[in-house]
C-alpha cells in the first residue's frame, strides 16, 4: 500500500494563510478611507455590539468626515460592550443630527417670545410697579379721657421712591369737640436694608402753624420699630417727635403692642402750653387679635400720659392735669 505525501504542503500553507487572514483585514482597514461610504440603508437596531472589541482596530486614518449617517437606525443597539477609546471624532460632521444650532429666529430679541408687556411696553419687575397703600396703625377711644385717638399714613409710589401722607392726633367727643393734629406730606426714600428717610410739610392745628419736616423711621436691633421726626415752624419753633414700637407675638393671632412717645421742644411758648425741653412722655400697651390675613386687628388695652420738666408746673398753673391714664380700645387695618 503506497502513502502519498504531496498534499501536506499544501496543507500547511493554507492553515498559515488562514492565520494571517485577521491582521491583514486590520491592516487594511486602517488604510480605508470611509468618506464616502453610504450606510444610509443599513438596519443595525438588531445587532448586538456588547462582545465587540474594537480596541485593535486601526481607525486613527479614517476620515469620518464625509460619512452619511442620517439614515442608520440604532435606537436598539447595545454599546455596553464597545470599546471605542482609539477612534478619532474631530473631525466628525454631526450638524445634521438632532440638536445642534438654534435657528437665528428661534427666540424674539426682548426674549418676550409675543407675549405682550400691558401697558408698561416694557420687561418690569414688581418692585419698580407704582403701587398704593393705607395703613391705619390706631383708631382707638379712651374711655377716661372721653376722646378719639388716630394714627394714620398713605402712600404712593414704588419700593424706591414714595409720596406719603401721614396724620395722628385725638378728636374729643365732648364739649367743644376740639380736634389736635399734626399732618405731613412728604417724600419717601430708603436709606439703607433698615432705614428709611422723609422730607416735606407739616401742619400742627394745636398752634395753628405750618412747618417743614424730615424725619427717619426703620426697624431698629431686636426687631423695635423706631421713627425720629423733627418739624421747623414759621416762628423758629423746633419740635422733636421720637418713637418706638414692639410687636410680642404670642401665637399667629394674639400680638402684645408696648409703645411709647416723647416729645420735645425748642423754646418756651406759653400760649400753646409749651415749655423748652422735654415736654411729654407717652406709653402704651395693646392686645390685638389678628384676623382676615392680618389685615384686621381689634385691640384693647391701657394709655398713660405724663408732662415732664417745667411742662408740669405749666400745667398745674394752668389747673391741667399732670399724669393721666386710660383704657382703649379699637381697630388696626391696613389695604
Amino acid at each position: 500500500m503506497k502513502i502519498y505525501k504531496v498534499g501536506l504542503p499544501f496543507i500547511g500553507m493554507s492553515s498559515l494563510m488562514l492565520l494571517m487572514s485577521p491582521l491583514a483585514n486590520a491592516a487594511e482597514m486602517s488604510n480605508m478611507d470611509h468618506g464616502s461610504m453610504d450606510m444610509s440603508g443599513m438596519d443595525m437596531s438588531d445587532m448586538d455590539h456588547s462582545s465587540m472589541d474594537m480596541s485593535g482596530m486601526g481607525m486613527s486614518d479614517m476620515d469620518h468626515s464625509k460619512m452619511d449617517m442620517s439614515g442608520m437606525d440604532m435606537s436598539d443597539m447595545d454599546h455596553s460592550g464597545m470599546d471605542m477609546s482609539g477612534m478619532d471624532h474631530g473631525s466628525m460632521d454631526m450638524s445634521g443630527m438632532q440638536g445642534g444650532k438654534a435657528p437665528a429666529d428661534a427666540r424674539s430679541p426682548d426674549y418676550s417670545n409675543g407675549v405682550p408687556y400691558g401697558r408698561f411696553g416694557k420687561p418690569v419687575m414688581m418692585g419698580s410697579l407704582p403701587l398704593w397703600g393705607v395703613s391705619v396703625d390706631d383708631l382707638g377711644y379712651q374711655f377716661d379721657d372721653d376722646q378719639i385717638n388716630y394714627e394714620f399714613d398713605t402712600w404712593y409710589g414704588t419700593d424706591s421712591n414714595r409720596v406719603t401722607l401721614r396724620s395722628e392726633g385725638s378728636i374729643q367727643t365732648k364739649d367743644d369737640k376740639e380736634i389736635d393734629s399734626l399732618t405731613s406730606l412728604s417724600y419717601w426714600k430708603p436709606l439703607s436694608i433698615f432705614w428709611n428717610g422723609e422730607a416735606g410739610v407739616a401742619y400742627d392745628t394745636e398752634n395753628d402753624k405750618s412747618a417743614v419736616m424730615a424725619g427717619i423711621a426703620g426697624t431698629a436691633p431686636y426687631f423695635i420699630e423706631t421713627d425720629a421726626r423733627a418739624y421747623l415752624y414759621t416762628d423758629g419753633q423746633v419740635r422733636l417727635d421720637l418713637g418706638a414700637e414692639y410687636e410680642w407675638r404670642l401665637d399667629q393671632h394674639w400680638v402684645v403692642i408696648p409703645e411709647v412717645e416723647l416729645t420735645a421742644f425748642s423754646k418756651d411758648d406759653t400760649d400753646n402750653h409749651i415749655t423748652k425741653g422735654f415736654n411729654e412722655f407717652g406709653a402704651d400697651v395693646r392686645l390685638t387679635y389678628e384676623m382676615l390675613s392680618r389685615q384686621l386687628a381689634p385691640y384693647v388695652g391701657i394709655s398713660y400720659e405724663t408732662a415732664l420738666g417745667n411742662a408740669r408746673d405749666l400745667r398745674r398753673q394752668e389747673d391741667e392735669a399732670v399724669d393721666s391714664s386710660s383704657v382703649t380700645a379699637g381697630v388696626k387695618f391696613w389695604f
